[in-house]
C-alpha cells in the first residue's frame, strides 16, 4: 500500500526538504503536543500519582512490543541503543577462542561493547568486509559458522543503506548455535520485523530516528531465555513489589517479571514517553510495511533522477527501501553539504556516500528541490 504524503502531520516549513531521517527524524505534531503536556505535568507534581510511574512504562512496552510481534514482558525501557547493546554484551556467554561477528564500518555503539566483552573473555572480533556487490546478507552468511558466539548486526547498514535479511540470518544463527543481537535504530518503524520469524536473542532501537520519537529513549527486546540475566542497574522500580511506595524499604531480591529488570533508572520519563507513545500510535496506523513500500517508491525515483550525476546506488534487491547510500563521484566538492543546506536541502554524508533518508513528509516538490540542487552543484 502506497501512502499519500503525510506532511500535514509534521511541522516542516514548505521550503525545507528534510531527507535526513537517518540522522534525526522530524517530529510529528501530535508527538510534540504530547511532550509539551508531559513536561507541564511536572509543574503540577500532585497530578502524578504513584501508579503513573508504572502505567506509562507499561503502555510504552506494549506499544513497541506490538510493533515487533513480542509481548510487553519482553521489553525493557532503555536510554539508548548503546545501553541495550551493553546489556546484550554482558549477558551472552563468551569463551576463549570464540568470535563475535560484526560488519565493516558498523556504527560505534554496535562495536565498542563487543570489543570490551571479547577482550574480557579472551574471545575475538571478526569483521565482515563490505561486499563489492552490496549484498550484506550473502557476505555475512559466507562467514558465519560454529566458531561464532555472537552475530551483532543491523537490519540496514547505517552508512550505505545495505539491507540484511534478518529471517535468513536468524535461521543461519540457530543452525550453528550463534546468538543474534540486533541494533534496529536505522530501521525500526520503517521496516517490518517479527521476532517470531527472526528469533533474535536481543534487539534494541533508539527512538529518535525511524520511530519518530524523542532523543534519550529506546527499547530493548530480550528473548525469554535471557530474562534471568543480571541487569546493568539495580533500580528500585524494577524490583518486585515496587508499586507499594510505603513499603520500598522492605527490600526484595526478586525482580519485576520478564525484561523489566533491564530498565534504566528513572525509566518513567513523563516528558519523553508520551512523545514516543504518540509516534508509535501513528506508525501502527500507517503500518511499517506501508511505510517501507512508500519510501521505496520515493527512493527509486531519486535513484533514477540522480544517476546522470554519477551518484550510484546498489542494486534494488540488496538495498533498504527507506535509506539510500549513493556513491559520490570523485569530483564531489568538500562543501557539498553546506551548499545543499543553504538551499534548505538536508542530507548526510557517510564516507564516500551521500546518505538520503526520506520519510512520509517528503513531497514531489522536495524531490525536485533535492535533484535540482544536486544538479546545480554536481552537473
Amino acid at each position: 500500500m502506497i501512502l499519500a504524503p503525510q506532511r500535514h502531520l509534521f511541522d516542516i516549513p514548505d521550503d525545507v526538504a528534510w531527507f535526513n531521517t537517518a540522522y534525526m527524524s522530524a517530529q510529528l505534531k501530535a508527538a510534540t503536543a504530547a511532550g509539551i503536556e508531559g513536561v507541564a505535568r511536572k509543574a503540577h507534581p500532585w497530578r502524578i500519582a504513584p501508579g503513573d510511574f508504572f502505567s506509562i512504562t507499561e503502555q510504552a512496552r506494549a506499544a513497541f512490543a506490538a510493533l515487533i510481534g513480542a509481548t510487553a514482558d519482553d521489553i525493557a525501557i532503555v536510554p539508548s541503543a548503546s545501553y541495550g547493546l551493553e546489556v546484550a554484551a554482558r549477558s551472552l556467554p563468551l569463551a576463549p577462542g570464540k568470535r563475535i561477528l560484526l560488519l565493516e564500518q558498523e556504527f560505534p555503539s554496535n562495536v565498542y561493547p563487543w570489543r570490551r566483552a571479547a577482550a574480557a573473555a579472551g574471545a575475538d572480533v571478526e569483521i565482515v568486509p563490505a561486499p563489492a556487490d552490496g549484498d550484506w546478507t550473502r557476505a555475512v552468511l559466507e562467514r558465519l559458522g560454529p566458531g561464532h558466539a555472537v552475530l551483532a548486526a543491523p537490519n540496514c547498514h547505517w552508512a550505505d543503506g545495505g539491507l540484511l535479511d534478518l529471517v535468513a540470518l536468524g535461521a543461519a544463527c540457530r543452525a550453528v548455535g550463534t546468538a543474534l543481537a540486533l541494533d534496529l535504530t536505522q530501521s525500526a518503524g520503517a521496516l517490518p520485523i517479527s521476532v517470531a520469524e527472526v528469533a533474535p536473542d536481543f534487539l534494541v532501537t533508539a527512538c529518535y530516528k525511524w520511530l519518530l520519537g524523542p532523543y534519550s529513549l529506546g527499547f530493548l527486546y530480550v528473548a525469554p531465555r535471557w530474562q534471568d540475566c543480571a541487569p546493568i542497574e539495580e533500580g528500585w522500580a524494577s524490583r518486585e513489589g515496587a508499586e507499594d511506595f510505603a513499603g520500598l524499604t522492605r527490600y526484595r531480591d526478586g525482580y519485576q517479571p520478564g525484561a523489566r529488570r533491564f530498565d534504566v533508572g528513572e525509566r518513567s520519563n513523563f516528558a519523553l514517553i508520551p512523545v514516543a507513545l504518540a509516534a508509535l500510535a501513528q506508525i501502527a496506523a500507517w503500518r511499517p510495511e506501508a511505510v517501507a513500500e512508500t519510501l521505496a517508491v520515493t527512493n527509486a525515483r531519486l535513484v533514477a533522477e540522480l544517476a546522470p550525476l554519477g551518484l550510484r546506488a546498489a542494486p534494488e534487491h540488496v538495498r533498504s527501501p527507506h535509506l539510500l547510500g549513493l556513491v559520490l563521484p570523485e569530483r564531489t566538492l568538500p562543501d557539498l553539504l553546506p551548499r545543499l543546506a543553504a538551499e534548505h536541502v538536508h542530507v548526510s554524508q557517510r564516507g564516500n556516500r551521500l546518505r538520503i533518508a526520506p520519510h512520509l513528509h517528503i513531497t514531489e516538490a522536495d524531490i525536485d528541490r533535492l535533484a535540482g540542487a544536486l544538479r546545480a552543484i554536481l552537473g
